[in-house]
């Protein structure tokens, strides 16, 4: 674990070693991951396994990305518009349409058709909670989801579908 070690009269912070990290039980991480987003501001999956090291806990992405889904921490924006993971509140998942709703009614810019695909433009970095919001809501003309910054492609099964889904988001972002 971390030390505070005295220098000249100055408390600094040495982060654990490699060797000091140990990997935790599911149910003691998932605690320590919901105490880790509701103190401070963690906005990525990254920054959740950097947070979890400088607290003795050794996790793959993979577990991380396993916990952020089971625990339904929700992906939003702090008032400066940087991206935060938040526990859903009263410690259960929001209703998917809800927060499809709400972070499309925020963040999307407009929802256009192309052949079978719907392009969803939305404010940068809020594209992956578009794209999550969509997939944890199981719409049945979403084949699926791939996300980049702004930008949430919605592939369907074809191009009626894509017309159909592209006017019903198009409605929610209004």
């Amino acid at each position: 674990m971390g030390t505070l070690p005295r220098f000249g009269g100055l408390e600094t912070y040495s982060a654990p070693m490699q060797s000091d990290l140990r990997p935790f039980g599911k149910t003691e991480r998932q605690r320590l991951i919901q105490s880790l987003v509701s103190r401070r501001r963690i906005g990525t999956q990254h920054d959740l396994l950097a947070a979890l090291a400088t607290e003795g806990c050794l996790a793959t992405q993979a577990t991380v990305s396993r916990d952020i889904r089971e625990l339904g921490l929700e992906k939003t924006h702090d008032q400066l518009g940087r991206p935060r993971y938040v526990v859903a509140q009263d410690g259960r998942r929001a209703d998917p349409r809800e927060a499809l709703g709400a972070v499309l009614s925020q963040f999307g810019r407009n929802a256009v058709a192309a052949q079978n695909i719907v392009v969803v433009q939305s404010e940068l970095g809020s594209a992956p909670a578009i794209a999550r919001a969509l997939d944890r809501l199981a719409h049945p003309l979403v084949v699926g989801t791939l996300a980049g910054d702004d930008t949430c492609l919605v592939v369907t099964a074809d191009a009626r579908g894509a017309s159909r889904l592209a006017r019903e988001l198009g409605e929610i972002i209004g």
